[in-house]
């Protein structure tokens, strides 16, 4: 790609990144673990917005299991909500190949 062509796509650029961030608040993807005992909801900015969980697995015998189904929980939601960012990543940049950027 020329140099001075991705130069004059700067100010587009700027922009869309502008309006992937506030986007990113509206992403929101929700994990569960547990066959779904566990279930957090994340935004795009991997903020926790919501926890839900089933009475049954609310032990104060086994609180250990329930942690562990917390941070389970977590992690798929995150991951959910990684793989909806390359999504928008990818639809933003528009097919650009920017290999030679590292991106």
């Amino acid at each position: 790609m020329n140099p001075f062509e991705l130069l004059k796509n700067t100010a587009a650029l700027k922009q869309q990144a502008e309006q992937f961030q506030k986007e990113l608040e509206t992403i929101t993807a929700e994990g569960s673990s547990g066959g779904r005992m566990v279930t957090v909801t994340l935004n795009g900015k991997f903020e926790m917005l919501s926890i839900h969980l089933d009475p049954l697995c609310v032990d104060n015998r086994d609180v250990k299991m329930l942690e562990d189904l917390i941070v389970a929980a977590q992690h798929d939601a995150s991951a959910k909500i990684q793989e909806q960012l390359k999504e928008k990543s990818a639809s933003m940049l528009g097919g650009m190949n920017l290999g030679g950027l590292g991106l």
